[in-house]
């Protein structure tokens, strides 16, 4: 009788990636509201002196989340620093670029074989995971930095939007209720 093998099988890889792709791009949805509410004239906020300014943070979880998928399709994770030409200089453009650099970065994880995902990648040496798991640290890392960016707001002026519920400034509704007047 063979030993049982621990590994995952690549059918169950595409049936996990396709579940955390769908939850990525639900998430996406939402961080593009928190990232639309940080305001123009306050990219250089930062709640405390070592913290990142609201632009950091803005755009390393923008940045983040299109490289874990890019190294996830190439199937190699490098750890330098990208230069990218296409950086935004303002939120309106970089709500844009990440809308845009998300859903092909998306369509690139979707598009990989079943024995692709399934294909161990080392991670800096830290990690050897199928492919696919990555999706989670993707999803973990830009939930925990869109939590961070989002106590930014208030003190910088701007609204909170839902997150996983109402806020204060958005409070939840059920489909069809009507707003009361203020």
């Amino acid at each position: 009788m063979p030993a049982p093998s621990h590994a995952p099988t690549p059918e169950f890889v595409a049936i996990y990636s396709a579940m955390m792709l769908d939850g990525v791009a639900r998430e996406m949805e939402t961080t593009k509201k928190v990232l639309a509410a940080v305001p123009d004239g306050k990219h250089d906020h930062r709640p405390d002196p070592h913290a990142r300014t609201a632009w950091e943070l803005a755009w390393h979880i923008a940045d983040a989340d299109v490289d874990f998928l890019d190294s996830i399709a190439d199937m190699k994770f490098t750890m330098a620093e990208k230069v990218r030409a296409d950086k935004p200089k303002n939120i309106a453009d970089l709500v844009a670029w990440y809308d845009r650099e998300m859903k092909r970065g998306i369509a690139r994880v979707r598009a990989m074989s079943p024995a692709q995902l399934a294909t161990p990648v080392d991670f800096a040496g830290m990690f050897n995971l199928p492919a696919a798991f990555y999706l989670g640290f993707l999803n973990n890392h830009s939930i925990h930095h869109r939590g961070e960016l989002a106590t930014y707001l208030r003190p910088m002026g701007s609204k909170v939007p839902q997150i996983y519920g109402g806020s204060y400034d958005e409070p939840f509704q059920m489909p069809g209720q009507k707003t009361s007047a203020a």
